[in-house]
């Protein structure tokens, strides 16, 4: 009979280097990870297939699912009419095939999801300071100063909330970053698994 698995929650700032260092834990990782992929009512970009980058739904199907109570969260991203959500079947079936489902989510997600499933495994992952945030994200050269502002503002809100996480992981250096989270994930996988040299 094949071991249920963990539900894992990473959050952090925008520019906390969280795809970074996810991308290389499912690299170096020998603990069973999948990531959840969310459900989204926005068109698809060039590129992007339908379950492997997201689930795109219709706003009526959305809407009937949530009306359900098909998502483990869900909310209206940014304010542009578009919704994004964690299909609770998605979760659920990835748990039971054993694997480790790893949600990317903001904040307010994650509290919702930890009302719902209170045993997740919860990390909050940022930079260390506001300052150094603010570094990262004006070195990306891709964003208005309006834009920046806003990230700023929504990064101090979800800091004041990083309490509500079991683990807090400052991310200063990925190959560190990756190292310290393999081996917190092992520790809860509660056998010596190693992680990879790469």
């Amino acid at each position: 009979m094949t071991q249920k698995g963990r539900l894992v929650i990473i959050s952090g700032p925008s520019g906390s280097g969280k795809s970074t260092v996810l991308q290389k834990l499912f690299q170096n990782s020998e603990v069973p990870l999948m990531l959840s992929v969310s459900a989204t009512t926005r068109p698809p970009r060039p590129g992007e297939k339908e379950g492997r980058d997201y689930y795109f739904l219709s706003d009526e199907e959305f809407q009937s699912r949530r009306n359900a109570g098909e998502f483990l969260e869900c909310k209206e991203v940014f304010g542009r009419g578009y919704w994004y959500g964690t299909l609770r079947e998605a979760v659920s079936t990835g748990l039971n095939e054993g694997k480790w489902v790893i949600l990317e989510i903001d904040v307010q997600g994650a509290l919702a999801v930890l009302r719902d499933q209170p045993e997740a495994i919860t990390i909050f992952v940022h930079p260390g300071s506001m300052a150094e945030l603010e570094k990262r994200l004006r070195n990306r050269g891709t964003e208005s100063e309006e834009a920046i502002q806003r990230r700023l503002n929504v990064a101090a809100e979800e800091l004041s909330l990083r309490h509500h996480y079991t683990h807090e992981v400052i991310n200063q250096e990925i190959k560190t970053t990756v190292q310290h989270l393999c081996q917190l994930l092992t520790q809860y996988h509660g056998e010596t698994i190693p992680c990879s040299k790469n």
